[in-house]
């Protein structure tokens, strides 16, 4: 399954809140992320707010317009955009920089 790895960047000053409200991630939100096909999500911040993303997909553009076309997704971005800086007004899951992979340690192979 293809990987994706993307960045985004938190306000420092809003580090805490962002991760508190992503250990109650509403349920609803939860199942449409699942039934959209994104898979083995993870989001990851640092310090100064980089926030790094990680997510397989079959089709990344597929599952991102499948969960932009559900109302919990348009809900919890327009409650999510605060958190961010450089969005330009639009949602975050619509602004995130994709990174090229450049390495993946596959452990079949060195079996």
């Amino acid at each position: 399954m293809p990987r994706y790895c993307f960045w985004l960047q938190v306000k420092p000053d809003r580090k805490a809140e962002y991760a508190e409200r992503h250990r109650a991630v509403w349920p609803e939100m939860r199942q449409a992320l699942h039934d959209a096909g994104w898979r083995n999500y993870s989001l990851f911040l640092r310090d100064d707010g980089l926030l790094i993303g990680y997510v397989e997909a079959d089709d990344l553009e597929a599952a991102q317009a499948a969960v932009a076309e559900t109302d919990v997704n348009t809900r919890w971005q327009a409650e999510m955009a605060e958190f961010f800086t450089g969005l330009d007004g639009g949602p975050p899951d619509e602004g995130f920089q994709l990174l090229d992979e450049v390495f993946h340690l596959d452990v079949r192979e060195g079996q």
